[in-house]
């Protein structure tokens, strides 16, 4: 179907339609696949390019090889199985558009959604559902190179790409849970795991520092900073600062994982949608947010697995979740 189908100029004077999914990861294309095999005619809102925070297919886009996605022996980059996910979706009648949705009302069904300018007196589309699958992005060091090797030795999920570097050197720059989590993680595969931490003392909880402090292929690099991310086609070694001395060094290493946090994509539910401390959605009894309609799924609103896996999987569950509550909706 074609940009601008059922979105645009006239959008919100039509019909309201069954379902919008705003975004297009493993969670959103998922949704999206489900809820068109049940003629529900979904629209998506893939995002735009020009977006880091919800760029079209997501995360996985990013992602050169995927090995653990079930289905694909040889495995398959990240890109071309966004791009199957997507072909699928369009298979069954979904209209995918390259539009993000810039505000949204919730406040009564059907939910406005607007996808141009904010400030426009009506939405360009409303509907009487809306799976939210925004997703999360990995806060990232900012530094040069970083985004030119991401993906060529620099990641940000060490289940995804461990495997990958068995038997080499690895940096893990970060001093929380997660960042020792996979530095443990990363051990059954490296020679060597380096801990960058900018501080003399991690944040982790104490079982967690045990554990990692007891490793003998884990190291730590203290009161230390990543400068500059090294090499032409692939890493080859980190430029790193001592914030002490100030004494400037590089240190070889095939991988390096950066485990500073993720920030979840709710900026634009704010103030509608219950979010937990860290600001991802929070969900009940399946996928359902505290606006019933709305839907949430994938890493938006799971901060503990973070798998392309799990967020297909409970994109799943959204879809079939919207199909029940607008056969309640229609019956009532």
């Amino acid at each position: 179907m074609s940009d601008g189908d059922r979105v645009g100029a006239g959008g919100a004077d039509r019909d309201p339609l069954d379902v919008v999914v705003v975004g297009s990861g493993p969670a959103g294309l998922t949704a999206a696949i489900y809820t068109a095999r049940a003629d529900l005619r979904p629209l998506v809102l893939e995002g735009e390019p020009s977006s880091t925070s919800d760029q079209p297919g997501g995360q996985l886009m990013l992602t050169t090889d995927v090995e653990n996605f079930p289905g694909f022996v040889d495995g398959v980059t990240g890109p071309e199985l966004m791009a199957s996910f997507r072909g699928q979706a369009l298979r069954f009648g979904a209209e995918i558009v390259t539009r993000k949705a810039t505000r949204v009302d919730l406040s009564s069904s059907p939910f406005g959604i607007w996808t141009g300018d904010p400030d426009a007196a009506e939405p360009d589309v409303r509907s009487r559902s809306v799976v939210v699958a925004t997703g999360a992005r990995a806060l990232m060091l900012g530094v040069p190179g970083e985004d030119r090797l991401l993906g060529h030795g620099v990641s940000t999920c060490a289940t995804c790409d461990g495997f990958f570097f068995r038997d080499q050197p690895i940096a893990v720059v970060g001093g929380g849970d997660s960042a020792l989590e996979e530095a443990i993680f990363l051990s059954r595969f490296a020679s060597s795991v380096l801990v960058v931490h900018r501080r003399k003392k991690l944040r982790a909880s104490k079982i967690m520092q045990d554990r990692a402090l007891a490793n003998p292929k884990v190291s730590f690099l203290w009161d230390t900073v990543v400068e500059e991310v090294l090499g032409e086609s692939k890493l080859e070694a980190l430029r790193v600062r001592d914030v002490v001395t100030g004494a400037v060094s590089e240190v070889p290493v095939s991988g390096c994982f950066v485990a500073i946090g993720h920030v979840p994509n709710t900026a634009l539910f704010s103030g509608q949608l219950e979010t937990d401390e860290a600001g991802y959605l929070v969900t009940h009894d399946g996928t359902r947010t505290n606006v019933p309609g709305v839907f949430a799924c994938g890493d938006v609103q799971d901060h503990v697995y973070r798998q392309a896996i799990t967020a297909a999987g409970s994109g799943c569950m959204a879809a079939l979740d919207v199909e029940r509550y607008l056969e309640e909706l229609h019956h009532a």
